[in-house]
């Protein structure tokens, strides 16, 4: 019997609808278990654009729990995550355990406060590119750039390779 494979997504209010749904049902499509997580365990947060999205999973049973894959979407959302301790917890031990840390747009924001993108090679909305070099990453203009454990995309355009390379690096992993 085979382990079921599980992802989470963070989740706080003014994300960007696409980069957290996308991703959210290419995971389910693939056969992940998907949690979303936000500081609040059942609130429900808003995106941009009022589109709904209930945190099922408190940031404490997140942290116990393996992960194969982490996602950070964007908006406004990853300004505000990276003031939680426990979502940057969460963001460090899924990173160093080696799971799949992928984020997109103003996603960064959240790794960088998790101190996982010193040395590393990423790509950004260009807004925060001087926020990603700063915290000791290489910035390159790319729709998906993947070193090592770490997917990083710009924007919604960007979405099907940003996803394409989660899954095959969560597929690759899990045939190891």
């Amino acid at each position: 019997m085979s382990v079921k494979r599980r992802a989470v997504i963070l989740v706080e209010d003014n994300y960007e609808c696409l980069e957290l749904w996308y991703p959210y049902y290419r995971l389910l499509e693939h056969g992940l278990d998907v949690d979303l997580v936000g500081p609040e365990p059942a609130k429900t947060y808003r995106s941009k654009e009022g589109y709904p999205a209930t945190s099922d999973t408190p940031p404490g049973t997140a942290i116990e729990r393996s992960y194969d894959a982490l996602v950070a979407p964007g908006g406004m959302a990853p300004d505000r995550l990276r003031r939680y301790p426990e979502i940057l917890a969460l963001v460090k031990k899924v990173h160093d355990e080696g799971g799949v840390v992928a984020s997109i747009c103003h996603g960064p924001w959240v790794l960088i406060s998790a101190k996982v993108l010193k040395g590393r090679r990423v790509t950004c909305v260009p807004a925060i590119k001087d926020d990603v070099m700063n915290a000791g990453a290489e910035y390159v203009d790319q729709e998906v750039v993947i070193d090592r454990n770490l997917v990083t995309s710009r924007t919604p355009r960007d979405l099907p390779a940003f996803s394409a390379a989660i899954i095959r690096l969560v597929e690759e992993s899990s045939r190891r």
